[in-house]
């Protein structure tokens, strides 16, 4: 029996594990401080570390930096690992994060994150492995701010565009994989860090297959070519068997995102409150998680997520009213002989959203409204609609953090080339909220602040939030541990073992 083990333990020593999983659209910039879609994002994810991050629990814990105190409310430390290096070999060390930090603040890089240390007066290296972050004011999100990737210095030091550079889609890291295989529109491979500073990951390689079709992955799936994936609820309820749940473990858990239309407040149709609130009217929210979702989804009331300490449970979902829609709309102007025609923008390769567009398109007919639908691929989507605010209507979505920040999507300022505010939000009263929040460190002041954040956008409706679907994802039973967690799945990849 003895020798039957170690024959065992042999062999699986000889043969890489893979984990296969995929990815629907083009990384466009695999660079933390540039990744605004979430394919970069995710790809990067694996690369590169942040000086921070959260555990299991949603608990702020070191990352790079092995321990971090505050000397006031104002001035922040870090303590720095000294066994990390990047990927080339080279030490990471204090300079990094320096040098990441001037390159987010630097009028040449165009990133929504440089919001985010919009408070940090300095930051200085103090000797090769602690960092001291001094703050203008005290700040809620001091720590968080610091989830951020860090870049290296001795590779980029020396570039002129780091928008064009070609580290972003070559990255080095100092993450637990390095990438080994990238090119538009097709697979990315991924191989195991061998110097990762908390260990070498237990499996070797991951593969995400380029599949830009949602049934071609459920597909994959099915012919168990995929060990992680997400499921529709269509896909949940009617199209999967007993051997896939015997292969398959289903996790189901409330999102951390929402899905939106979003009005573009600089078009003169937008402008006029009541033409948004008579489509707000007329648009059917509950029937969309039904008729999307089977009910694996909640309607969404808005800006915040349920859980959180800025979501404002008051807030109720708005009753269908046509007769009401119709009202406003003759009031702003449009009639039967002259109708409020306008388009909805949204991606092609997500087929929820396409089918959520069609639908909003039919219901908003029942008041008149013509509706044109322009879907495009990702990234033709974000570079030529998304990016120059070239669109009437956009249907997206927006995946949030743990602690919410107003900020990048709320604030005026952020109505900018790189920001986050998409469809140029503007209101003088919630940019005052957004900056005395900013300040409050007390949790329950904080959280009546962003209350009323949260009902103040809730009732101009820059935006008709949609619906907040839920996770489901199938995860292959032979990997383990697998520990489903407030954060998802991935928070223990590197201890994942796979047969």
């Amino acid at each position: 029996m003895r020798l039957f083990f170690l024959i065992a333990l042999f062999a699986l020593t000889l043969f890489s594990s893979t984990l296969h999983l995929s990815i629907s659209a083009n990384p466009s910039r695999i660079n933390p401080i540039l990744a605004t879609d979430s394919a970069s994002a995710e790809i990067a994810g694996w690369i590169f570390n942040s000086l921070v991050k959260y555990d299991k629990n949603g608990k702020i814990v070191g990352d790079l930096a092995k321990s971090y105190r505050f000397l006031d409310d104002k001035t922040l430390i870090f303590n720095l690992r000294k066994d990390v290096y990047w990927q080339d070999g080279k030490p990471f060390t204090s300079e990094d994060v320096v040098f990441t930090y001037n390159l987010i603040k630097s009028p040449k890089v165009f990133t929504p994150y440089s919001s985010d240390f919009r408070y940090v007066k300095d930051v200085e290296a103090i000797g090769k492995y602690r960092v001291k972050v001094t703050y203008k004011r005290a700040y809620f999100k001091a720590l968080e701010i610091w989830m951020v990737g860090i870049l290296p210095k001795h590779i980029l030091k020396n570039e002129k565009d780091l928008m064009t550079s070609s580290f972003n889609q070559h990255p080095i890291g100092t993450g637990p994989y390095k990438l080994k295989k990238f090119s538009i529109s097709s697979d990315i491979e991924l191989v195991a860090n061998s110097n990762y500073f908390e260990h070498k990951p237990k499996i070797d390689r991951i593969v995400y297959h380029f599949v830009p079709d949602s049934s071609t992955q459920f597909l994959m799936l099915k012919s168990k070519k995929l060990d992680v994936g997400s499921l529709s609820p269509l896909q949940y309820e009617r199209q999967i068997s007993k051997s896939f749940k015997k292969h398959y473990k289903i996790i189901e858990q409330i999102s951390h995102g929402y899905t939106y239309l979003g009005f573009n407040l600089k078009r003169d149709k937008f402008k006029d409150k009541r033409v948004r609130e008579a489509i707000n009217l007329a648009i059917d929210k509950k029937m969309l998680t039904q008729i999307l979702f089977f009910s694996h989804a909640r309607v969404c009331t808005g800006p915040f997520m349920p859980g959180t300490f800025a979501y404002n449970e008051k807030i109720r979902p708005s009753k269908v009213d046509l007769k009401r829609a119709k009202e406003l709309l003759k009031e702003a102007g449009f009639t039967k002989n002259h109708p409020l025609t306008f388009e909805i923008a949204t991606n092609s390769n997500n087929s929820i959203r396409m089918y959520a567009a069609e639908i909003i398109q039919y219901q908003l007919s029942k008041i008149g409204v013509k509706v044109k639908i322009k879907a495009m691929e990702w990234q033709a989507f974000l570079n030529t609609v998304v990016i120059p605010r070239n669109f009437d209507t956009i249907l997206l979505g927006w995946s949030l953090g743990l602690t919410p920040d107003a900020y990048p999507l709320w604030h005026s300022k952020s109505d900018k080339i790189g920001g986050f505010n998409l469809v140029g939000y503007h209101n003088k009263e919630v940019d005052a909220l957004i900056e005395k929040a900013e300040k409050t460190v007390d949790r329950k002041k904080l959280s009546k602040i962003y209350k009323k954040i949260f009902a103040t956008i809730a009732n101009d409706l820059p935006y008709i939030f949609l619906y907040i679907p839920n996770s489901i994802t199938a995860v292959n039973k032979d990997i383990k541990p697998i520990e489903s967690s407030i954060i998802g799945i991935f928070h223990n990849e590197i201890d994942w073992i796979k047969p």
